[in-house]
């Protein structure tokens, strides 16, 4: 018994020791040699084990008979030269030579690699029995080309039945189309005939209109002297009334002058208003920094001197404990730096009423700075989104992200409204105390944290059901709002730097605001 698909056995194929593993010659080279000997295999499979080459591999030759007759000469040729299965076995030292033979039964049932081959990629087949089922199949190929013939007959007897019925309808149409030709041609001559009374009839008719006709010319031009007599006077009056309207535009032109200029002033007033508001909060935020720098002043000249106070009292102290000695030099300097203490500590509480002064004064200035602020946000809120600082609504949806998600779900003519409801929905939701998708944790220096909670349900639906363009911006409306506003949970004006992505100072809206009215200044003038 064979084993099928023919195969055949190499082995004793030289291997070396190389980065841990054995290592052969490969399939593709064996497949090459054998081919060149006229054996014509389909593929040469090397066996591998954990070492690497094991010095076998499996030839596999086509299923058809000349597949098992290259199977068949492959082996003899190893036999001549005594390189067979039995001559493998039998010998104790191989050598280099290449031992060859066609997988049999006993094959199939070995133990190892070859055997393990054998037994998945193939079966056993004796070639009596490879024959019957050949001759199987040709038995039933034979009878699926007789029934294939028998239902090609039963067609085409069908068809020349079809081609008679076909033959027998043609002749009748001709026949009809005979009759057909003859009425077309009848019908062609009554036509003519009616045509040329019909022609004859138009000649009749157009004479008739042309006498119409010009005896209507004749009514035209005259009406054509009437019409140029009225256009004369029509122009003496189109002149007339052109003076007048030149003079009314002049009046116009006159009082428009006058007006732009009235608004030319006032346009002035109120940009030298902006102006002057720029200018004062720009004058004011100094006037906070060089007090705050004073104060930090006078704070560094507080804590010396209270220093210098609690360096006094522990010499002092000291001195008093070294006064039993009845040294009057000792007493001397004693009474001196109590002296100077007391003059320290008025100097001290001097820079504590200063100090509170200076404080009062900050946080003034700090009301008024924010007041300004507060104007500013009003006067920028109808400023452009693309301009360089304007006022962002922290805690707003964007409208864009749901718009995009809707057009994914939704029709074109859907996509609008079912957008402004999903937005609608989230910007409630963010309104809603009880819902606080946030906790707190510790980084390495023990300092607490609070962060959006990303594993919040809300969040992950949001995420799930329409993507990551709505999660992203319900994450960042909910992180704005949390930070401006996380107990009212109402939108936030906050002046805004659009070009880096920040809160702008209040020195960069008192820069957009000059740029602003130079460059209305500019196109006015």
């Amino acid at each position: 018994m064979f084993v099928y698909p023919w195969k055949g056995v190499i082995a004793n194929i030289p291997t070396k020791y190389e980065n841990g593993r054995h290592v052969g010659e490969s399939g593709t080279a064996l497949k090459e040699d054998l081919t060149r000997k006229g054996f014509n295999p389909l593929r040469v499979h090397p066996l591998w084990n954990r070492k690497g080459h094991s010095g076998f591999s499996i030839v596999e030759f086509r299923k058809e008979w000349d597949g098992f007759s290259n199977a068949i000469n492959f082996e003899k040729s190893f036999e001549v030269q005594r390189c067979g299965r039995r001559d493998y076995y039998s010998c104790r030292r191989p050598g280099d030579k290449l031992y060859g033979w066609v997988a049999r039964e006993y094959d199939y049932h070995s133990r190892g690699l070859v055997g393990d081959y054998l037994r998945t990629n193939g079966d056993l087949k004796t070639v009596s029995g490879k024959e019957a089922e050949d001759r199987r199949k040709n038995s039933k190929l034979v009878k699926s080309l007789e029934s294939t013939l028998e239902n090609k007959e039963t067609r085409l007897k069908e068809m020349e039945t079809k081609y008679f019925e076909a033959s027998q309808s043609i002749t009748t149409l001709m026949e009809q189309k005979d009759e057909m030709i003859k009425a077309y041609n009848e019908e062609t001559k009554k036509m003519q005939q009616n045509a040329h009374d019909h022609f004859n009839k138009i000649s009749l008719d157009h004479e008739r209109i042309r006498d119409h006709l010009l005896q209507q010319k004749r009514e035209l031009e005259q009406h054509e002297k009437d019409l140029f007599h009225r256009e004369a006077q029509n122009e003496a009056e189109t002149r007339k009334l052109q003076r007048e309207k030149m003079m009314n535009e002049r009046a116009t032109l006159e009082q428009k002058k006058l007006q732009n200029e009235r608004a030319t002033v006032e346009q002035k007033k109120a940009d030298e208003s902006v102006l002057r508001l720029a200018e004062e909060q720009k004058r004011e935020k100094e006037k906070l920094h060089r007090k705050i720098i004073e104060l930090e002043k006078q704070l560094d000249a507080k804590q010396a001197l209270e220093l210098e106070i609690q360096r006094m009292q522990g010499a002092l102290q000291v001195m008093q404990h070294m006064e039993g000695d009845g040294d009057t030099e000792m007493r001397r300097k004693m009474e001196a730096m109590q002296e100077e203490l007391k003059d320290k500590k008025e100097e001290l509480e001097d820079l504590e009423q200063l100090n509170q002064a200076l404080i009062v004064k900050e946080r003034n200035c700090n009301d008024e700075l924010q007041d300004a602020r507060k104007e500013l946000i009003n006067f920028l809120r109808g400023v452009s989104t693309r301009a360089h600082i304007g006022v962002k609504k922290m805690g707003e949806l964007d409208i864009k992200p749901f718009l995009i998600a809707a057009k994914r779900k939704y029709s074109a003519k859907e996509a609008d409204v079912k957008a402004a409801e999903l937005c609608s929905e989230w910007q409630e939701h963010l309104r809603n105390p009880s819902w606080h998708p946030f906790k707190i944790i510790t980084d390495k220096e023990g300092n607490a944290k609070e962060i959006l909670d990303e594993g919040d349900e809300k969040l992950i639906a949001a995420k799930t059901e329409f993507g990551d363009e709505v999660y992203t911006a319900v994450a960042t409306a909910l992180t704005e709002m949390n930070e401006y506003n996380a107990s009212g949970r109402y939108i936030v004006p906050e002046l805004w730097n659009y070009i880096e992505g920040r809160k702008a100072t209040l020195t960069d809206g008192v820069e957009a605001l000059l740029n602003r009215w130079k460059l209305a200044k500019r196109k006015r003038y």
